[in-house]
């Protein structure tokens, strides 16, 4: 196809790539700032040109052909492509501007990077800042964010990972727990002992510990379990069992007395601990407003 054939066709890519994105014709639509109808135009004019079905549509949904899904691999390059285009002309000026859209887990959003979010945005007022708070792992080409936050010991390799702090499961219980129950001093003493599981999973229940060079496994049991943090430390602290806590969620009670960290010379190995990684797309052209956040984040790491 040449040039002159393929000019007109490139703003339809754009459109198909931001109705996949959108689920449907109506979201578009409304993101785009124009007609359903418009929108299902020149996705049809696309097929006419490419002489192929893109999408199977119903009534409910939308579901990529095979074509379709091959189409969209290349479409969503190019627009991509354009980003980069855009961001490379943005990173020539001095302006520290613009929407930035970062993917946090709730729990460390809330206890730890609140202040230093708030204090990013009283530095630089002419940021919007979008946070998708959430525990799910985003993908931020897919799932349109700038930067991933997330706490892993194995950051994603495709992506340039930026350490920012460290975080480790302190395993608790409360004063009245342990005025009824014998304190621990071995993992192994925890089989007979009430403990708070996460129960995301079968293995939930079976805690691991390091010391050293030992390593064991801990088969664990108890009428609670829940994956809430704030609501897991509260019932610790209620005495319904020992139970592990992010360690920035477990000091306060710490200082205060109503937690006391048991078993402080073993490591508990598991999920939810390990550095804390900011993660971003290697881009040859910067934003200045990337840069400034990278910048602001490493200095605000020997804060968290």
């Amino acid at each position: 196809m040449d040039t002159n054939k393929l000019m007109p066709l490139l703003s339809d890519m754009a459109i198909f790539v931001t109705v996949i994105e959108q689920g449907n014709f109506s979201k578009a639509a409304k993101k785009l700032g124009v007609t359903p109808s418009a929108v299902s135009r020149q996705i049809s004019r696309l097929e006419d040109a490419l002489g192929i079905k893109l999408l199977e549509r119903t009534t409910r949904q939308l579901a990529l052909t095979e074509s379709g899904n091959l189409t969209f691999d290349y479409c969503k390059q190019m627009v991509e492509s354009a980003e980069h285009a855009v961001n490379a002309s943005c990173s020539a000026t001095s302006s520290v501007s613009g929407l930035l859209r970062v993917a946090v887990p709730r729990s460390l959003a809330n206890k730890v990077l609140r202040p230093i979010f708030t204090e990013f945005l009283k530095r630089y007022p002419e940021i919007k800042l979008h946070l998708k708070v959430t525990d799910r792992i985003l993908d931020p080409i897919h799932d349109g964010v700038d930067f991933l936050i997330h706490i892993n010991d194995s950051p994603i390799e495709a992506l340039v990972n930026v350490n920012i702090g460290y975080v480790k499961q302190v395993l608790c219980a409360s004063p009245d727990f342990l005025e009824k129950h014998s304190l621990p001093a071995h993992p192994d003493e925890l089989k007979h002992l009430p403990c708070i599981c996460l129960g995301e999973n079968v293995t939930d229940s079976r805690w691991r510990f390091s010391k050293k060079k030992q390593q064991l496994t801990v088969q664990v049991s108890g009428t609670y379990l829940l994956n809430h943090s704030d609501m897991r430390k509260d019932a610790i602290v209620q005495g319904f069992g020992i139970g592990p806590l992010p360690d920035y969620l477990a000091q306060q009670g710490i200082e205060k007395g109503t937690l006391i960290p048991l078993l402080q010379d073993w490591k508990m190995q598991g999920n939810y601990q390990g550095g804390i990684c900011l993660q971003f797309v290697q881009s040859k052209y910067m934003p200045n407003k990337n840069r400034a956040f990278i910048d602001f984040m490493k200095q605000m790491s020997l804060m968290i």
